[in-house]
This record gives C-alpha cells, sequence and structure tokens, in this order.
C-alpha cells in the first residue's frame, strides 16, 4: 500500500500511508529520539574521521608522549590549554587526540560485537521458537545456563590469559587485541537477543499468515525466511540499538581493569583508569572520556527508546 488519497462521495479523503511511511512519521514526532539518532550519527562520523582529523589539526600523533611540555616538576599532566584542548594524559600524551581515538574504540567494539550477537541470537532463537520440542528445549536452557555466568569475572578471566598467550587462543585464531575483545563480549550478548528472539517467534508462528503459507505448502524454512524473519526486523533493530551502549560499556569495563585492547590503542575505559591516580589533581583525566562515554550510552538507549516507539503501533502519538 502505498501514500495516496480516496475520495469518498465527494466529501471524505482518506489517507492512506504505507507501514514505513507510519514509522518515520511516529518517530520524527519524537524529538529526543531524533536528537539522539543525531549524536549517534555525529559519533559514527567521529569514530571514522575524528582521531586522524584531531592529529592533522593539532598535528599530535596518538601515543606521542610530550613530558617536557605536558608535565610540570611533579610529573602532573598539566590541563587544558591552546595546543592541548583537552589537556595531557598521566603519560603526556594528548587527551584530545586519545579520546577521538577512543570513540573508534569503543565504536568498533560496540557495533561489532552487538552485530555477532545479534546473528547468532536471531538464529538461536528463531529455530527455537519455531520448532519448539526439545530444540527448544535444548536451546532455551543453553541461553538461560549464559545468562546466569558471572559475565564480568569470565570475560576477565579469557581476556587476560588470551592476551598473555604468545599465540592468543584457540589455536591463535584469536589475537591478542580488539578482535578477542569483540568475541568475548558477544559470547555473553546473545542469549538475550535469542530469548527476545524465540518470544517474538512463538508468538509469530501461531498467526494466521504463518498458517496461510502452510496450507499453500510452503516448507519450515521458506516460512522462517520469508514470513517470521521479515517480522523480527523491527525488534532486532531496537534492541540492537539498545544492546550496543551496553556492550560499549563492557569495553570500558575490561579496559579499566586493564585488559582488553592493548596501550597503544585509545580507549575511554583505560584513560578513566589512569584518572583514578590523578583525579584530584587531574579533573580532565576523568571529565572529557567519561563525558563522551555518558553522551553515546545515552544516545543510544534515547535512539532505542524512540524505534521502540515507532514500531509500536499501540504507542499514542
Amino acid at each position: 500500500m502505498t501514500s495516496g488519497t480516496a475520495a469518498i462521495g465527494g466529501t471524505l479523503t482518506i489517507s492512506r500511508k504505507s507501514p514505513s511511511r507510519l514509522f518515520w512519521d511516529r518517530f520524527r514526532q519524537d524529538k529526543v529520539a531524533v536528537a539522539g539518532g543525531i549524536v549517534v550519527g555525529l559519533l559514527i562520523l567521529l569514530g571514522i574521521f575524528g582521531g586522524p582529523l584531531a592529529s592533522r589539526i593539532t598535528g599530535h600523533p596518538q601515543n606521542q608522549p610530550y613530558s617536557d611540555t605536558m608535565e610540570d616538576q611533579f610529573g602532573i599532566p598539566k590541563g587544558p590549554n591552546k595546543q592541548f584542548w583537552f589537556g595531557a594524559d598521566a603519560s603526556g600524551r594528548d587527551l584530545f587526540v586519545r579520546v577521538m581515538y577512543g570513540a573508534r574504540t569503543s565504536l568498533i567494539v560496540g557495533i561489532g560485537a552487538s552485530a555477532i550477537a545479534v546473528l547468532v541470537g536471531l538464529i538461536v532463537g528463531m529455530v527455537a521458537g519455531f520448532y519448539g520440542g526439545w530444540v527448544d528445549t535444548a536451546l532455551s536452557r543453553t541461553a538461560d545456563v549464559m545468562l546466569s555466568l558471572p559475565q564480568i569475572l569470565i570475560a576477565v578471566g579469557v581476556v587476560a590469559a588470551c592476551s598473555l598467550s604468545k599465540n592468543g587462543c584457540l589455536g591463535g585464531l584469536l589475537q591478542p587485541g580488539l578482535p578477542i575483545v569483540i568475541v568475548v563480549i558477544a559470547f555473553f550478548s546473545w542469549s538475550y537477543i535469542a530469548r527476545i528472539v524465540r518470544g517474538y517467534t512463538l508468538s509469530l508462528r501461531e498467526k494466521e499468515f504463518v498458517e496461510s503459507a502452510r496450507a499453500l505448502g510452503a516448507g519450515n524454512t521458506r516460512i522462517l525466511f520469508s514470513e517470521i524473519l521479515p517480522n523480527l526486523i523491527g525488534p532486532l533493530v531496537v534492541y540492537s540499538t539498545l544492546l550496543i551502549p551496553t556492550n560499549i560499556l563492557f569495553e570500558a569495563a575490561l579496559s579499566f581493569l586493564g585488559l582488553g585492547v592493548p596501550v597503544t590503542t585509545s580507549s575511554w575505559g583505560s584513560t578513566l583508569a589512569d584518572a583514578t591516580n590523578y583525579y584530584d589533581v587531574a579533573w580532565w583525566l576523568m571529565v572529557f572520556p567519561g563525558g563522551f562515554l555518558i553522551l553515546t550510552t545515552l544516545a543510544f538507549n534515547l535512539l532505542g527508546d524512540g524505534l521502540r516507539d515507532a514500531f509500536d503501533v499501540r504507542s499514542d502519538r
């Protein structure tokens, strides 16, 4: 159905809108969600171009220390000035450049881990919800076990073990650095998506359009991909948007503990960890990376809430 109008009896005009048009109309009415979407878009651009652009503008490489000019006689980093907009970090490096590169790290981990988790959770949830029986029991109990694990403790152990090993993990398949962080975070995130997808699939498989497709001779595979999957796109988009900031905070927590990304890779979490020794004399070490971390999390959550309301046809607008 496309947008258009129809006149009845010359007096009544009925406006017809496609589902996508209805979605965008509802979403645009939520000014907070639109603002969150704009901030998310700017953060993505910042992650792509922010680090190199910051280095080019300031002339300061990412890992270049400036101990002679940006540390006092006691080794304490100096604050913001004309050359160093965010001041210097604990090693005398340009904090503005480090924060800009940190945006790239956070977005790579957050989006990459979320994409893997959504793919795995989608497959597990669809299969469990559609086939039911022992398949549902086995997959659902596996997801329950994953949800009951002490995630941060196991993640710390796995990342530490793989980072200390010269050959990485799984016979060298997972190397220290961003790959192991992404895989570990995705490993603990897919179960949330699987539970959500399973619930939607259980409801969708009883709908009339699924019964009609089965009556016309459609097989299970075709029903899953042609009837069930298109109706899961909306919820997947919403929960993916809400999962990304959770995984960004997960990466920040690992980096704060001294794990995760290498020390030569900028990360908001590692910068906050460095600030713990100087928080009373170098406020900028906490304010700038912490502020960007809060802004990123808030923007993704506001966008996710807006998308959820826009996809919900029952929401009042």
